[in-house]
């Protein structure tokens, strides 16, 4: 619909010079519209509505009712109700009440400062809501005759909470960065906000990877069944559509169910990877991940302003210093090569076919001359125009590389099995580890030394993709562990280590 010169006049009281009476007032005819009120006269007005800059005059609130009224907002008629004589008759008396267009831009402004306002979060409970409307819908499909009602229900709630969780997340991930506010900040209060959005992150993100395998189990058995369910939900919507013909009622009944298959295919897209594109809770998931590493960047930021270091000047003006006490021109060349990474510049040829292989030692004087084709140096470019190659078909690469995907998949499946029994053992009761479960066993004591913050520390906590849970407890200072594999021994001191599997692989 094109924005005319009348939907412009209803937006006018915005930034009209008694801006604060006309929205006090639009304000006010909102919450009677709210409160089913069909007509306001100028003294209610007066004493319902909360003044922003304080309270006018009657004839304020006369003249202000009446500019509204001409751009649009409200709709006046003539209030007889109160009419006691031929004077009062003929005296301008009006009630007002908000007009079509008033109404829709006090809706319009709600919104407008509701999602100007809105924190975003990453909704955890959604998923869990997900995962029991998707169970919901499970279970209407098995059953002979699904109730329609419960089941144009579910999907509601399930579309509701879905979009929720979508709209919520991208707009978390968009406005994360501006909520650091690192530029006014203090250090104190960036270093809290640091740990509690890292926790909230991982919080996250662990209810992310733990339900998102269940959500995507369900999306995959219900899709085979969804259609006749997104038929019943359609059908159900038709009943309550404008009465026309045999046709109409049939167009409508065709758009409501390919908006309800629009609707699951967006969610399916969310949880299960369609045309060889990774699903977008894992695209989530990534950024959030992402987002950790930028906000500690930040912080290292934050600590190199406070210590004094404002631009990159003062690095030079320290290394000009190391050159000027540099004892000899080779000590200065090599603190160049070290300080600019000018290493020796590596020979190439436009001729690959020769096959000669020049040393990046040699002098550029001794090598070789360049050929080079007269057309590269009459056209810029060494082969002539033409069509475009073909596309290749990599189905066999993408085949290998899948295969190859799975053989990792089962390693490191079998890996965790070996390490994840929900044991207390030793570290020197491990015995043997192979290439893989060794570098799981490496990541996973990494990622509990790194919680530590004393030797004698007992660290429980949750890997970072959420699948596994380790408990660290130190023995004595004097006891020693061995683990033995491929590469070698990996010695150190003993611990009890506990790993758990917090969800089935």
């Amino acid at each position: 619909m094109p924005f005319s010169d009348t939907s412009a006049d209803l937006f006018r009281h915005v930034s009209a010079d008694k801006a604060g009476i006309y929205r006090s007032i639009m304000a006010s005819f909102a919450a009677a519209k709210r409160q089913f009120k069909l007509h306001m006269r100028p003294d209610e007005v007066l004493a319902e509505a909360r003044w922003i800059n304080g309270v006018p005059k009657l004839e304020e609130v006369h003249t202000a009712l009446a500019q509204l009224a001409e751009w649009g907002n409200l709709e006046a008629q003539p209030d007889t109700a109160r009419v006691a004589s031929i004077s009062d008759f003929y005296r301008a008396r009006f009630l007002y009440r908000l007009s079509h267009g008033g109404e829709a831009v006090e809706t319009a402004l709600t919104a407008f400062a509701e999602a100007l306002g809105r924190r975003a979060e990453l909704q955890t409970v959604a998923l869990e809501d997900i995962a029991s409307r998707l169970k919901t819908l499970l279970a209407l499909a098995d059953a002979p005759t699904p109730d329609a009602a419960k089941l144009h229900e579910t999907l509601r709630d399930l579309v509701r909470v879905f979009e929720g969780l979508a709209d919520n997340a991208q707009a978390f991930m968009a406005g994360m960065a501006r909520s650091i506010e690192l530029q006014q900040a203090d250090a104190a209060a960036v270093l809290a906000y640091k740990q509690r959005l890292i926790d909230y992150l991982e919080r996250f993100i662990g209810d992310l990877v733990g339900r998102s395998g269940v959500i995507a189990q369900h999306i995959a058995s219900l899709h085979p069944r969804i259609d006749p369910l997104l038929w019943a939900a359609a059908q159900r919507e038709v009943r309550d559509a404008a009465p026309g013909d045999n046709q109409a009622q049939a167009d409508a009944l065709a758009q409501r169910q390919q908006a309800w298959r629009e609707r699951w295919g967006g969610l399916r897209g969310w949880f299960v990877s369609t045309h060889h594109e990774p699903p977008q809770a894992e695209v989530l998931r990534s950024k959030a991940r992402a987002a950790i590493p930028q906000l500690l960047a930040a912080v290292a930021a934050l600590n190199e302003r406070r210590s004094g270091r404002s631009d990159r000047s003062a690095d030079f003006r320290v290394l000009a210093s190391w050159f000027a006490s540099c004892g000899s021109d080779d000590d200065a060349h090599r603190l160049g090569r070290a300080a600019f990474a000018l290493n020796p510049a590596r020979h190439f040829s436009l001729n690959p076919g020769t096959g000669h292989e020049l040393p990046a030692t040699t002098p550029w004087a001794e090598a070789p001359p360049l050929r080079i084709h007269p057309r590269l140096r009459e056209y810029g470019e060494a082969a002539p125009r033409g069509p475009l190659p073909k596309v290749r078909e990599r189905s066999e690469e993408r085949a290998l590389l899948a295969r190859q995907l799975h053989e990792e998949h089962l390693q490191v499946e079998a890996a965790r099995a070996r390490l994840a029994t929900g044991r207390t053992t030793r570290l020197s009761e491990l015995g043997h580890l192979d290439p893989h479960a060794f570098a799981l066993f490496l990541s996973l004591l990494g990622e509990a030394l790194t919680a530590q913050s004393s030797p004698e520390d007992v660290v429980e906590r949750q890997t970072g993709d959420g699948l596994l849970r380790i408990r660290l407890e130190p023995l004595e200072a004097h006891t020693r562990a061995e683990v033995i594999t491929d590469a070698g021994v990996f010695a150190g001191r003993d611990h009890r280590i506990t790993i758990t599997a917090t969800q089935a692989p």
